[in-house]
């Protein structure tokens, strides 16, 4: 009789699933013997969510990509993780339209998974999971017009998700980053983000419109933004977007804020090196890709190729 497992590699071919049985392994020469037993990205995930990620939108994109990935499995429970099933998942994303960088994200979660219940003894070998290469697409940000078309159709809808709109594009905080401030993260003109992607904090100056926008929500508690429901936001955002004439971009989604912030104060003259801390990225490579935005450091190149002229 063909087991679950077995029927789900002939039918949807993802060879390596194993069920029914449990694999023995061993620590070192000296380590006691363990038991491996069949388990599933679902039981994975519910096990070791809260000690690998944080609470936040981080963490909520993940728990997704875990439910994709284990669906694409139709839950089906392994002792093993093979290469040609991680081969296979990676085709079967492909399948579904998911660029190499979406591809990348999804695999870095359950990489981060799969790598501590190796660890902890709950998968008896890893598969090697390799980046694919990601294109430098276009980077988009919004226009000043873009940007006052697109907040007064946000504006219309709710004057509350206006304001952290303008917080996000100013100050280019992550969603969850804005969402998490406190009160008391905010002192003398400044924000303090303690719950960034990096795991670093970062502190950074507010504008004259920020400043406008937290005094005018002094009296939500604990932060000005921890009513944020970032689902319903996205939802406005989307309804907004096509009534700004903006409907047919995919690239135009809440993150688009934050890349507005680095484009200005590249194309402002800031260096990079301060356009990364205020960014927060952990390394400069991150930054580089508004590089090509700071057309003023070419400038003294011009009378250079003219001197011949002058000859």
């Amino acid at each position: 009789m063909t087991s679950g497992a077995e029927k789900l590699v002939s039918d949807f071919g993802f060879p390596g699933m194993q069920s029914g049985y449990e694999v023995n392994y061993c620590f070192g020469q000296q380590g006691p013997i363990g038991v491996v037993k069949d388990t599933s990205l679902a039981e994975l995930f519910h096990h070791y969510a809260d000690i690998l990620w944080d609470e936040g939108h981080h963490k909520y994109n993940v728990k997704a990509f875990i439910g994709e990935l284990d669906e694409i499995l139709l839950g089906a429970r392994f002792s093993t993780f093979s290469q040609d099933l991680l081969d296979n998942l990676i085709g079967a994303l492909r399948k579904r339209g998911n660029s190499n960088a979406t591809i990348n994200r999804k695999m870095a979660a359950l990489s981060k998974l799969l790598r501590k219940a190796y660890k902890m003894g709950d998968v008896h070998s890893l598969p090697e999971f390799r980046r694919q290469k990601e294109r430098a697409g276009r980077l988009r940000f919004l226009e000043p017009d873009e940007e006052e078309t697109l907040f007064r159709e946000i504006g219309i809808r709710s004057e509350y998700f206006l304001q952290f709109s303008i917080f996000l594009v100013d100050s280019g905080a992550r969603l969850g980053e804005a969402i998490g401030l406190k009160w008391n993260d905010i002192h003398e003109g400044r924000a303090t983000f303690w719950i960034t992607k990096s795991g670093r904090s970062r502190t950074v100056p507010l504008t004259a419109r920020a400043k406008e926008v937290l005094n005018a929500l002094a009296n939500r508690s604990p932060g000005p933004f921890t009513a944020i429901d970032p689902q319903k936001y996205r939802a406005v955002w989307n309804a907004a977007k096509l009534d700004a004439g903006l409907g047919e971009e995919e690239d135009i989604v809440p993150h688009i804020l934050r890349h507005t912030c680095a484009s200005r104060l590249v194309r402002g003259g800031i260096d990079l090196r301060r356009v990364q801390m205020w960014l927060g990225h952990q390394t400069l490579t991150m930054t580089m890709r508004y590089a090509h935005l700071a057309t003023h450091d070419l400038d003294m190149c011009v009378p250079v190729l003219e001197r011949h002229l002058a000859s």
